[in-house]
């Protein structure tokens, strides 16, 4: 199949070359055929006169002229075959270099996309020129292109085993805990009270809760959620957060500051979404930051955007585990009781959501013990 490929790519290069050189030949032909004997009548019109007058008869240059004009016509003809053959040559000799620098590359990304299309994502091909000083003609741009393509999927189906491996990660711990526990009771190793069926309740109640964080990522993924975007004022977004985690800041112990500016604009979002990301921002901040602590809420403006950070003195962030934060089910401690944290995803959630409505989100943190700060913008109101 590959060499009916190349052969049939390569017989079509050699006659589109025999085709312009053959449409040039008509033209050429053509074109002599009206213009020649023009030319040739009008420059020997001198001549012949001048022979007549010379030779002193009429007739015998009329005789010249004819052989004359035939004589020319022949060797035209015979040039302009001449130059024909000579140009087939040329189209097969140059058709075959052509041919190769065109077929070889094709042929090596199609032979790749077989490898990637049986689950081969690792696969590349040879880019022709140098893409760092912009040597690349059109094939080499589609190799390159190729490539990028491969190193996507190759990505893509890292990121789906990963996911499985960490879906079955996080559905194992409590099913386990809720498994033991009701092999405890049946054998009577556990005492059937209320300690051991809240035992039971929480970890289901976790397990409910990732099925639904996963359910809300897939949708936050897919892009399959609509956002009823209007203008809000920021301070009424931060006041509702700081209502519903009141109680547990005091009951841990932990200072919840709220610094906003006088004059701030409105910006153009979904409350809910908005209040979802601020409710993920500042609970990890609480959850992660130990009695006597403070965690703090601050709202600027610059230029067309309005900053939202929350800020906290808690356990900090290694500078390697920045920018994995945003990755699903990607935690700093990997030794962390998972009972101690969500289910791993709430931050990947927060990114799809403020990107969803223009924003840009980040973390920033001066090491371990050293508090984090985790920052996201949202557009102006009059701006959108």
């Amino acid at each position: 199949m590959i060499s009916i490929i190349r052969r049939h790519l390569g017989w079509k290069i050699f006659v589109s070359y025999l085709l312009v050189i053959f449409v040039g030949i008509i033209v050429l032909t053509t074109a002599a055929e009206f213009v020649v004997p023009r030319s040739f009548d009008r420059h020997l019109a001198t001549m012949g006169s001048m022979m007549v007058n010379m030779m002193g008869s009429s007739s015998m240059g009329m005789d010249f002229d004819a052989d004359l004009f035939t004589n020319f016509r022949t060797a035209v003809n015979e040039a302009l075959t001449i130059a024909a053959l000579a140009a087939v040559i040329a189209a097969v000799v140059v058709s075959f270099f052509v041919s190769r620098q065109v077929v070889t590359p094709v042929r090596e990304m199609m032979l790749a996309s077989r490898f990637i299309a049986d689950g081969h994502y690792e696969e590349r091909v040879r880019v022709p020129g140098d893409p760092s000083k912009g040597e690349l003609d059109e094939l080499s741009q589609l190799a390159l292109s190729f490539n990028q393509m491969a190193a996507k999927l190759e990505q893509v189906e890292i990121r789906r085993r990963e996911l499985i491996g960490d879906i079955s990660h996080e559905l194992r711990t409590p099913l386990t805990a809720i498994k033991g526990s009701m092999e405890g009771l049946v054998d009577g190793v556990l005492p059937g009270n209320e300690e051991t069926y809240m035992g039971i309740y929480k970890e289901a109640d976790r397990l409910q809760r990732l099925v639904s964080d996963l359910q809300e990522l897939s949708r936050v993924e897919a892009g399959a959620f609509e956002l009823d975007r209007k203008p809000i004022d920021v301070p009424d977004l931060l006041t509702a957060t700081v209502e519903r985690l009141k109680m547990q800041f005091e009951e841990k112990g932990v200072l919840l500051v709220v610094e906003i500016p006088d004059g701030l604009p409105q910006v153009q979002a979904d409350d809910d979404r908005i209040g979802q990301v601020l409710l993920n921002l500042v609970g990890n901040a609480m959850q992660y930051t130990p009695s006597g602590g403070e965690v703090k809420i601050k709202a600027t403006h610059q230029d067309d955007e309005i900053s939202i950070s929350v800020s906290d003195t808690g356990i900090g962030i290694s500078p390697e585990h920045l920018e994995h934060l945003f990755t699903r089910f990607y935690r700093v401690d990997k030794s962390r009781s998972r009972a101690g944290g969500g289910s791993g995803i709430g931050l990947t959630i927060a990114k799809f959501l403020v990107e969803a409505h223009g924003g840009r989100i980040w973390a920033e943190s001066a090491g371990p013990d050293l508090g984090s700060t985790f920052t996201f913008t949202l557009p102006v109101a009059h701006k959108i």
